[in-house]
């Protein structure tokens, strides 16, 4: 599974850089507009929720709980620092997904207790897309909290994320994550929708 989260570059927007992992075969979004007020988010949201809908792509939106049913979302990702996973449950309901954010196993076992759909696991590496940065993980970081998940009997989809390249994925992919999340690899691309077919094929290749 791949996630592609929206960012803005130089050369891309919120919106045409979703729609480039679209048309490169994503089929899972998550609209990210960090400091965007939020007349900005519900703009965008609203163009994205129906070519999310065209392709039968997830479409979720991050932190943004009270936007989730304006925007047409099917859920939202909260960090961190965001809304508690329990109390964003009890607003959305059960029909919607809420992902977490996590850094530990012990984040993650916190996040299972309260109904959370899936996890964001990370940072790979360092990256420049996220301001408060939690402690890098790296590979061995990926191995030892996916054998605890593993241990404990989770089964819940785990993302891997943060300044992860096509390079790393089949060794990603080895920890037993589920899935990547990526934005500024995407982005980055000459062609973001080959990027993203191509990147969407390694995944495929390695799990």
């Amino acid at each position: 599974m791949l996630q592609f989260i929206t960012h803005k570059n130089d050369r891309h927007g919120y919106l045409d850089g979703a729609e480039a992992a679209l048309r490169g075969g994503c089929r899972w979004i998550q609209l990210r507009m960090k400091d965007e007020p939020d007349e900005n988010v519900v703009a965008v949201g609203r163009q994205l929720a129906p070519l999310c809908r065209a392709d039968g792509a997830t479409f979720i939106i991050d932190d943004h709980v009270a936007l989730v049913d304006a925007i047409g979302a099917d859920g939202v990702h909260l960090g961190k620092n965001d809304m508690p996973v329990a109390e964003a449950r009890r607003i959305l309901g059960r029909d919607k997904i809420i992902g977490a954010t996590a850094n530990t196993f012990d984040d993650i076992a916190a996040a299972v207790a309260v109904g959370a759909d899936y996890i964001g696991l990370g940072p790979f590496r360092f990256t420049e897309t996220k301001k408060r940065l939690s402690p890098i993980l790296g590979l061995e970081g990926y191995r030892d909290i996916m054998a605890r998940c593993s241990k404990a009997g989770y089964d819940i989809p785990v993302v891997a994320i943060g300044g992860i390249t096509p390079v790393d994925i089949a060794a990603i992919m080895a920890t037993g994550v589920t899935g990547i999340a990526l934005s500024g690899t995407i982005l980055r691309a000459d062609d973001p929708a080959a990027a993203t077919a191509h990147i969407i094929n390694l995944i495929k290749h390695n799990i």
